[in-house]
């Protein structure tokens, strides 16, 4: 299993839209960026990830599966740009902060903390362990 971390501005998905959408899941879409495309071309059907909120929040909130592979995406005619499918599985007990993963110092390579900017980024399994005990959820 490969472990990811999705971000969205609240105003344009939220994690409470993520949530509504139930088993169904829902496309990430919208993704213009190589290197971010070139990371969901990677993902395998139940991979997990973290969702995080960007701009204002600079949070991640919960925790979503990869439900389908990489496919184009909808939103677009241009064949460049695929997506995949995500539904969330649970919220995190505690929201884990930027700042609070910026302070760990077992968290300075992770990709969140050096390039805040990519929307979909890899997430090691130290980090993501790391991330769970941040919020208080450790499994």
């Amino acid at each position: 299993m490969s472990y990811w971390l999705f971000k969205s501005e609240v105003s344009t998905w939220s994690w409470d839209q993520q949530v509504a959408k139930g088993d169904a899941g829902e496309e990430w879409d919208g993704v213009r960026n190589y290197q971010a495309r070139n990371h969901m071309r990677e993902m395998k059907v139940g991979d997990l990830g973290f969702f995080y909120h960007s701009q204002k929040e600079k949070e991640i909130v919960g925790i979503v599966e990869v439900i389908a592979e990489s496919h184009p995406d909808s939103t677009t005619d241009d064949d460049r740009w695929d997506c995949v499918d995500i539904k969330a599985v649970r919220p995190l007990k505690n929201p884990v902060t930027l700042a609070m993963c910026k302070d760990d110092p077992r968290l300075a390579d992770m990709v969140l903390v050096n390039n805040t900017r990519l929307s979909v980024q890899p997430v090691t399994e130290q980090e993501w362990n790391v991330v769970l005990e941040l919020s208080g959820d450790k499994t």
